[in-house]
């Protein structure tokens, strides 16, 4: 969650220089780019809220706690937040495409404000990339990493500082366009472009969040290390094995085991085992296991 603290840090000053230049300025680009802002820091204020439910203890109605809390509330950013100011922006910047008349003053101003947010913006990345990087336990690549997580907190967080950059970089373009052509024409597109790429990251976001609302496995190296621990001389054949992650860092774990017939140890003791050995290989993880002995049948319906 230090990238969520720090991404909050940077947009809360991003976002005043922002209105300030609007203000200044009246430009539509600069609009869009302080509505990114307040939606920015919209959505740190959500995942910090749902980080704290997502910590609730167990209860008898929340039997395995409410870790996916912090999926809800990823969802509630990337759609009402997300989507919601790509909408405001491209309806801001359409009405300004259709007046061409307005007028973008004070330029200079505008150009320093968004250099000095794409270096503030940039060093909150960085810190994204980090946390990245320590998650990123299996140097996957950067995307694949992103799709294949269940952190949402780290993907909304890496989304808003891209989006952030390349909607400063769309803004500043659009403003020097402005500039030297003295038609404010290109200001109204880049503020456009800018709504647009909110709406695509929303579309991106609610995606993946779907997903993990309705339950992912986890990934493929937990798995190895979970079907690992059942590769034992008295376990005749693994039946079946299924997982669903209960949060980023919770895992529910459910197996069928047909054990040989002539035990050394009792049963259970396999069974406790197991357990032991899936924990220890992953250690960074909660589990909830619940193992089944029964008899392989090829002929069982399920």
């Amino acid at each position: 969650m230090f990238a969520v603290f720090a991404a909050l840090g940077a947009n809360i000053l991003v976002a005043i220089s922002k209105f300030v230049g609007y203000a200044l300025s009246g430009s539509a680009a600069m609009l869009n780019e302080s509505i990114h802002s307040v939606v920015d820091c919209g959505n740190q204020i959500l995942l910090l809220f749902g980080d704290r439910r997502s910590k609730q203890k167990s209860s008898n109605l929340h039997q395995f706690g409410e870790a996916r809390a912090k999926y809800f509330f990823s969802m509630i950013v990337a759609m009402f937040l997300f989507f919601g100011g790509g909408v405001i922006g491209v309806m801001e910047a359409y009405d300004k495409l259709v007046h061409p008349a307005h007028t973008v003053e004070n330029t200079g101003i505008v150009i320093a404000i968004l250099i000095a947010g794409m270096l503030i913006e940039g060093s909150s990345l960085r810190i994204a990339f980090k946390e990245i990087a320590e998650l990123n336990t299996g140097k996957l690549p950067i995307f694949r990493f992103l799709h294949e997580s269940r952190h949402s907190e780290i993907l909304v967080i890496f989304a808003e500082d891209f989006c952030a950059i390349i909607g400063l970089l769309l803004a500043l373009l659009g403003t020097v366009l402005t500039l030297v052509t003295g038609n404010p024409m290109f200001d109204a597109i880049s503020g456009m472009l800018i709504g647009i790429l909110l709406m695509g990251a929303a579309i991106f976001l609610t995606r993946e969040f779907y997903s993990l609302i309705v339950g992912e496995r986890v990934t493929d190296s937990d798995l190895t290390k979970i079907l690992a621990a059942f590769e034992r001389s008295d376990i005749e054949r693994v039946i079946n094995v299924k997982t669903v992650h209960l949060g980023p860092t919770e895992i529910l774990i459910a197996a069928k085991i047909d054990l040989v017939n002539e035990l050394v140890i009792p049963d259970y003791d396999v069974v406790n085992q197991i357990e032991a050995e899936i924990r220890k290989n992953l250690a960074d993880k909660k589990c909830y296991i619940y193992i089944e002995i029964d008899e392989f049948d090829e002929n069982y319906q399920r």
